[in-house]
């Protein structure tokens, strides 16, 4: 999915122009897992810093209709690297976009769409017999990024913060035992690189080491649950390689050992919530930072602006997705708000699953 011409890159806004060069290529993998019972799902994971909503349902709508599955049974996931294209309708405002992007935005998005579809419904006609374990590695890198400072919390680098250094793996091997796919995550930010080079950052050279070490497996990442977290130390090319050193020799240190195998069976389940916004603020908040110099802070201001002109700004947003993936009691999946992931390697009380 590595854009075929200059394209804005996603993650900052303080970049000024379309990027045309690349580190590496970007990817959309997709994994299909069925148990024997004929119960399965598709694993999407994708070199992007996020999927917004309209894509994810358009290419879940198509899959269904051409793949037989239902929702529930499609897990679209990303990286989050910061230094993937921007896609049309994440984040959108935040960029001070040329005039020609917006079409090209556009139209990369409506292939992205079409590549994520083929992959999936590619992924379904070719399961085969295999066993599919998990276990968990570590990698140090993720550091607390949530620094305390004159009495207030800053981006920056906080040592002591809280921070999960785990790496789930998933290994999946065919009836002669080879390995055909690994998956796996860690839970922190993909944002070791801030330059003008397409690339997955750490997790896209911990993909192609592990490609490079395992030619016959695809290997498929996914962002977890690190929001405060940050590899450290970051922006230098060589460092977000020593990270994907890193990460990938973790997993391989799994796949070498005595690892869990699933039996199942598999349950999923997709539901989407309402999340109530806090106290908006009054239209001469919007007003007065309509004249800020910030592109993202000006142009969500002239978004609420111009839709308060035709109405109030709405409450809450509705359609906050949580998906669960369960493996019988072996391994339950929870995905939250599309591009967060939690692993849990033990039993979620039942609570959780209703």
């Amino acid at each position: 999915i590595t854009p075929d011409e200059p394209l804005w890159m996603a993650g900052y806004a303080s970049r000024k122009e379309p990027c045309s060069v690349k580190q590496h290529d970007l990817w959309v993998k997709a994994l299909a897992i069925q148990h024997a019972d004929g119960k399965k799902f598709v694993l999407l994971t994708s070199d992007l810093c996020g999927i917004p909503r309209a894509l994810a349902e358009d290419v879940a709508s198509e899959v269904t209709k051409k793949g037989g599955l239902t929702r529930d049974q499609i897990v679209l996931t990303c990286t989050h690297t910061h230094c993937g294209p921007v896609v049309y309708g994440n984040l959108i405002d935040m960029y001070d976009l040329t005039p020609d992007q917006p079409e090209k935005i556009k139209s990369y998005t409506n292939k992205l769409k079409g590549r994520m579809v083929e992959v999936i419904l590619d992924s379904l006609k070719e399961t085969k017999p295999g066993d599919v374990c998990i276990d968990k590695g570590t990698a140090s890198f993720a550091r607390n990024r949530r620094e305390l400072k004159d009495k207030n919390i800053i981006l920056g680098n906080n040592p002591e913060g809280p921070v999960d250094h785990d790496v789930p793996v998933m290994r999946v091997t065919d009836e002669k035992g080879t390995l055909r796919a690994v998956v796996f995550g860690y839970a922190c930010h993909n944002t070791t690189l801030d330059n003008m080079e397409w690339s997955g950052d750490y997790a896209g050279f911990a993909q192609v080491e592990l490609e490079k070490q395992f030619p016959d497996a695809q290997a498929m990442f996914w962002i977890g649950f690190g929001a405060d977290a940050n590899p450290f130390p970051r922006r230098t090319v060589d460092l977000a390689k020593r990270h994907g050193k890193e990460l990938a020799d973790a997993v391989v240190t799994v796949l070498r050992t005595p690892m869990q195998r699933l039996s199942g069976p598999i349950s999923t389940k997709y539901e989407e919530i309402a999340i109530p916004f806090d106290e908006l603020p009054d239209p001469s908040k919007w007003k007065t930072d309509a004249a800020s110099k910030t592109t993202a802070v000006r142009n969500r201001a002239n978004k609420f602006l111009k839709q308060l002109e035709t109405g109030k700004l709405p409450r809450d947003y509705p359609h906050f997705p949580i998906q669960v993936v369960k493996f019988s009691d072996e391994l339950t999946w929870l995905f939250l708000g599309g591009e967060v992931v939690i692993d849990y390697n033990l039993r979620l009380k039942k609570e959780l699953l209703r």
